[in-house]
């Protein structure tokens, strides 16, 4: 068994993949979704403790909107206020809605990098649900929240696997699963994720599992 950012590299080695920063980091994302305000109070002083920065908790609050939604996301704020009474950082054009430009063209960047070769199917499929939703993902989801610099494009694909493992999404995961990878991620950093993520008991087993076997066929595609 895996355990905490830590992979197996041959018969009683291990490597260190993630650093302790980073771990820290994906153990809070992983409780997002259902974790009471205490618990993750609780996390996120450990993972100040293991060097995460507060601006990297705050970019993770930023982007739990996104991948869980506004009550959960002010429950984590209200949780991280008790340990870093300020907000961390610049807000930037957040709330400059004459930004919009540049919203839609970091968007389009960044949500390129995350799917790739798919990114235009992306863009149709989502289209054809609603091109409200295709707008909204790309310049609020992808330029104003995922495009801020304060916190790198890997480690925000490593967030959202932690937050979407605990819901039944599977082809939103399978995606930031391939987001992960085309971000940078090595197949290791990705193991020690959902090992991470496995680990957390606020994470129904049943649900880390079928990550797991997501993971696992996603390594044998060509």
């Amino acid at each position: 068994m895996h355990k905490d950012g830590v992979t197996a590299a041959g018969p009683g080695a291990t490597v260190k993949v993630l650093d302790e920063p980073t771990v820290g980091l994906v153990r809070v994302a992983a409780a997002l979704t259902d974790a009471e305000q205490g618990v993750l109070a609780d996390l996120m002083r450990a993972a100040l403790g293991r060097g995460t920065g507060a601006a990297w908790l705050e970019e993770l609050v930023l982007a739990a909107v996104l991948f869980v939604g506004f009550p959960r996301a002010l429950v984590s704020a209200a949780a991280l206020r008790t340990l870093v009474p300020d907000p961390a950082g610049e807000p930037g054009d957040a709330a400059d809605y004459a930004a919009w430009p540049a919203w839609r063209e970091r968007g389009e960047a960044t949500c390129r990098t995350v799917y790739g070769a798919n990114y235009e199917q992306l863009r149709r499929n989502v289209r054809a649900l609603h091109p409200a939703l295709d707008a909204w993902i790309v310049m609020d989801g992808y330029g104003r929240t995922l495009s801020r610099p304060a916190l790198d494009l890997k480690r925000r694909e490593f967030c959202a696997i932690a937050m979407l493992v605990p819901q039944r999404v599977p082809r939103q995961l399978r995606s930031h699963l391939h987001g992960a990878r085309n971000a940078g991620a090595t197949v290791p950093e990705v193991d020690a994720v959902l090992d991470i993520v496995a680990s957390m008991p606020v994470v129904p087993g049943s649900r880390a599992a079928a990550a797991r076997r997501l993971w696992a066929e996603l390594r044998s595609e060509p």
